[in-house]
Formats: C-alpha cells, structure tokens, sequence
C-alpha cells in the first residue's frame, strides 16, 4: 500500500440515522417540562432567597378613578344589634374522570363579617301608636326585627391553603381565576347568614329598640311604656 492509499468504511445507511434522531429530541422534550416547572414554583421558591424581595419585588400603583354617588336612600330603621361570625369554608372541586393532581381544586377560607338586625320605624302606622289624653302612658306596636344582609371583612377574611392541580396551575399563568375567589366569598356569606338566622340577633335588636323607645319617651314625660312586636298581645 502506498502512501497516497486511503481505507475507506462503508457509510451507514440511511435509515440507521433515521432511528437515531429521535433519541436525541427526548432531551429537549425534557428540558422543556423542567423549565415549565420552574417557572410553577419559582415564584414561591425565590421569597426564600433573602435579598430577593428587594430586587424583585412588586410596586403597588393605585390608578383607580373617583367613586362615584349612585343613588340615595333615606333609612328610616333602627339598627339596635349587630353579630360578628366566623365560619372555615372548606371547597373543594373535582373534574370526573381526571386524577386531582392533574385537575382540581381545594380551597380552605376563613370569612368573617357582620350581620346587622333593625327594626324599621317607618313602617309604624297611625292605629300602632296610641296615647291617653294625660299623655302620661303610650302603647306602640311595632314591626318585628329583621336581619340585614352579611358584610364580609377583607382585613379579617383569609385564604389558609389553597390546592390545584397540575392543569390548573397552567391555567393560572395567563388568568387571574377571579371566580374562585366569589365562590368561597359567596358560601362563607350563605354560611353567615344562615348562623345569624340561628342566632338570637332579631329578639336582642327588638329588646334594644324597646328599651330606646322607653328612654325617650320617658324623657319627655311619659310615665308607662307598652311596646308590642307584630301581632304580640303582652
């Protein structure tokens, strides 16, 4: 063999190559799935890193518009009770046929707020009221208490976990949800209102109103107060 001779090795077919360049997309497959995870659990990873908050923190710009006055209404009830509630709402929602980890959402919430009992005076009518001629006594008959609606607290209502699947936490990335957050907001409401139905709110606020009525009334000379709830007769 002279110097100029070169051995040569048969080239591999084409389909050999062919098989081997699916082995190498599998890589990129995975990089991808990782980086996607990253991206889940990055936000709540880098508030473990102390100096990171500075850095990257959030600035808060209020750019609201002026509140603006509806409408007005003259109120003519006398609100003698209020109730402070407390209720976990614990909601949980499940898709059929899909494990939880992929789609699903657990959501435990702490609401608190108030409910108000009133007793509408306006609505006291000219045969309710009865006074003697020495206006010495005076018989009232006034409407029974009712309960205003629930007012939730933001400064004392809360999120303590929140579980979502997989899905969801994509989801998560290009939309706020804001109707999860109604929905735990609406049953701790529904949950209030029913507790102050229970409660003994309407017969504290009809006490009150009648211990009010007595006080001033008798401030201005009346020595005998009656007042009397819808059809009560003593």
């Amino acid at each position: 063999m002279t110097s100029s001779d070169v051995t040569t090795e048969p080239a591999p077919h084409g389909d050999k190559k062919r098989d081997a360049r699916p082995s190498r997309g599998w890589p990129k497959v995975l990089g991808i799935v990782a980086a996607v995870l990253v991206l889940l659990f990055a936000g709540s990873r880098l508030s473990l890193l102390p100096g990171l908050d500075d850095l990257l923190g959030e600035e808060t710009h209020d750019r609201s518009g002026p509140a603006v006055l509806k409408s007005i209404q003259d109120m003519s009830a006398y609100e003698a009770a209020s109730g402070n509630f407390q209720v976990v709402v614990d909601l949980e929602k499940d898709a059929k046929f899909v494990p939880d980890a992929l789609r699903g959402t657990r959501t435990l919430f702490v609401g608190a707020g108030t409910v108000g009992a009133s007793v509408d005076l306006g609505k006291v009518t000219g045969s309710g009221v009865v006074v003697n001629e020495d206006r010495t006594t005076a018989e009232l008959r006034l409407p029974h208490a009712v309960l205003g609606k629930p007012a939730l607290d933001p400064d004392r209502s809360y999120a303590v976990s929140k579980q979502r699947g997989l899905l969801d936490r994509l989801g998560d990335l290009f939309s706020d949800n804001p109707g999860s957050e109604q929905a735990v907001n609406k049953l701790a409401v529904h949950h209030i209102s029913e507790a102050a139905k229970e409660s003994e709110l309407t017969a504290r606020a009809e006490k009150n109103t009648a211990e009010m009525l007595k006080g001033l009334l008798g401030s201005l000379g009346f020595e005998r107060v009656t007042v009397r709830y819808g059809d009560d007769q003593g």
